[in-house]
């Protein structure tokens, strides 16, 4: 159990899946929920927050957000902007984490008037503890703001900070919105296993187990995928045929292609959503 004193009064401006994710981590270190405000203008996800976590969430901003140390922006990128013409108002003493993706620093400094901001791209495995966050600090950020946010973070799952802004449209390609290429594969692999005979249910436990099983022998393991993939590929084999048809149908070469079109996706948001 953390002490929940080490946590200031945070406040997250949208409470949808993410926030809720990060929310769910910090009640579960012993924050409790009256050190957390929550902005939320849907009906459905206050009542959620209310059932889940104990959290009367505010319907619009208000002068409660002055209490808030960090303030965690939660929003679609198209609304960003006009959840902060109405908030900002109330934020200034707050260091910034905004998690929407595409809208650079830039803006979000422009719409809140403070560079104490730190953007982050985490992704879908939040929601159980297994996530994994990409991070970027402006320059104004303190090195104890910093830690807060890692201490906050960490409640999700791992995360990494990069050297530069652009750097998190890479993360987005890869993490944010990785856990879906994984469920694309997931899907394939159990309709292969139905197609041959298998019944559904044992054909998605075992692609499951296999991505579960493999990730975790990747991250114990020293040695890069490319060796590990070669000790279980043997020559002449059943993995081998896979392999080899894979390659030939430039399996690989798509899937760079794919997170290539991810990434090009980010930055179009960032001039989309951030005038």
């Amino acid at each position: 159990m953390t002490d929940s004193t080490t946590f200031p009064t945070m406040a997250f401006i949208g409470g949808g899946n993410m926030a809720s994710a990060i929310i769910g981590g910090l009640i579960a270190k012993g924050v409790p929920a009256s050190q957390i405000l929550v902005v939320e203008p849907w009906d459905e996800a206050r009542a959620n927050l209310k059932k889940n976590f104990g959290i009367d969430a505010l319907p619009a901003a208000s002068n409660a957000l002055a209490k808030a140390r960090l303030v965690v922006w939660a929003v679609k990128p198209q609304t960003f902007k006009d959840a902060a013409a109405v908030s900002a108002q109330f934020t200034h003493q707050a260091v910034h984490l905004s998690i929407a993706a595409g809208i650079t620093s830039d803006s979000i400094a422009a719409w809140l008037s403070t560079d104490r901001i730190v953007r982050a791209m985490p992704n879908t495995p939040a929601l159980v503890g297994k996530g994994i966050t990409g991070l970027f600090a402006r320059a104004a950020v303190t090195t104890d703001e910093k830690l807060l946010i890692e201490k906050v973070i960490s409640t999700t799952g791992q995360f990494v900070w990069v050297k530069t802004e652009d750097h998190l449209d890479a993360v987005t390609a890869i993490s944010g919105s990785g856990p879906a290429y994984v469920f694309l594969f997931l899907e394939a692999m159990t309709k292969a296993g139905i197609d041959m005979g298998l019944p559904a249910d044992q054909a998605h436990q075992l692609a499951v187990a296999t991505f579960q099983g493999g990730s975790e022998l990747a991250a114990r393991s020293s040695e890069s995928p490319e060796v590990l993939r070669q000790r279980v590929t043997s020559k002449g084999g059943t993995t081998h045929a896979a392999i080899v048809h894979m390659q030939a149908q430039k399996v690989p070469e798509h899937f760079i292609d794919a997170m290539r079109a991810a990434e090009k996706r980010a930055q179009e948001l960032a001039i989309e959503f951030g005038k």
